[in-house]
């Protein structure tokens, strides 16, 4: 399977284990992700806040390229991503006379024939290569966070039941992982304010991390850079705000089905987070020698 894939700037610098974990079990599984050329920024969570034609036009650049090297379909592995070119094709199919303004803008044609596809629905068709494919059942209980932008708005939401989805518990379950079932899983954490309000992350993000150890998770699986920064980075800021310690390690989905395929820890970025991931032995050692 060829698929089109936007990683988008996150997953080339501050979670680029994101981008390492995805293209490892891609291969793995038998997918071959084909960048788009010349790919820009999405606008991310800036963009739309400002101006309504750049938050659609930086997307829509993308989305046009994907167009013209012949992709069905778009993986966007990062849910802020995912939700700036979803509502884009979402809008532009639905306003002609925006999109006639927009591919203006861009100076690309734009259709909207190819669809965008978060990583939650491309590994969830995958479920049953990757229940195949798993050695190394991923005997852990895992507490899935789907955040905002799986599920909001719902004319994109990637998930069925936007309060309470699934798709990324059934995926785990397929690596051989126990999901617990608790109530912060679409709870914000703060997403953008990291940087300019840290206090209030620290305060969102502590009940997102109470209920989830308290449920008995072993670890908080994500699909969302912004989400692992807050609830990974700004931990110290955490537990300062909780008036505990948390040690429970936060992964990306896509380094839970590398690790049940048997892959290796180092291979998956799991060295490169901020809270210490103490399985599997390779990771610990990795993490010792530097």
């Amino acid at each position: 399977m060829r698929i089109g894939y936007f990683p988008g700037c996150s997953l080339e610098g501050s979670s680029r284990e994101y981008d390492e974990s995805l293209r490892a079990i891609a291969a793995a599984l038998g997918v071959e992700l084909a960048e788009v050329p010349d790919w820009n920024c999405c606008g991310a969570s800036a963009a739309h806040n400002l101006n309504h034609v750049l938050a659609l036009a930086l997307p829509a650049r993308t989305l046009a390229l994907a167009e013209r090297a012949g992709f069905d379909e778009l993986l966007v592995p990062c849910s802020a991503c995912y939700t700036r070119l979803a509502v884009t094709r979402h809008e532009l199919l639905h306003d002609e006379k925006l999109r006639q303004q927009i591919t203006n803008v861009i100076e690309l044609d734009y259709v909207g024939s190819t669809k965008v596809l978060s990583v939650v629905e491309l590994l969830a068709r995958l479920a049953p290569t990757i229940r195949e494919k798993t050695v190394h059942p991923f005997a852990h209980k895992l507490a899935c966070y789907y955040g905002c932008y799986l599920t909001r708005p719902t004319c994109v939401a990637s998930c069925k039941r936007t309060e309470d989805p699934t798709e990324m518990d059934d995926i785990c379950k397929a690596a051989g992982a126990t999901t617990v079932d608790w109530a912060f899983k679409v709870e914000c954490c703060g997403a953008g304010l990291s940087i300019s309000r840290t206090s209030s992350v620290a305060e969102l993000s502590a009940r997102i991390l109470e209920d989830a150890v308290d449920r008995g998770a072993e670890a908080i699986v994500v699909a969302c850079p912004m989400c692992h920064t807050n609830l990974d980075l700004r931990r110290p800021a955490i537990e300062k705000a909780a008036g505990r310690r948390f040690d429970v390690p936060v992964l990306y989905v896509s380094q839970v089905i590398g690790l049940a395929l048997g892959l290796d820890g180092h291979v998956l970025g799991l060295h490169r987070h901020h809270v210490p991931v103490r399985w599997p032995a390779s990771v610990v050692a990795a993490r010792e020698e530097h």
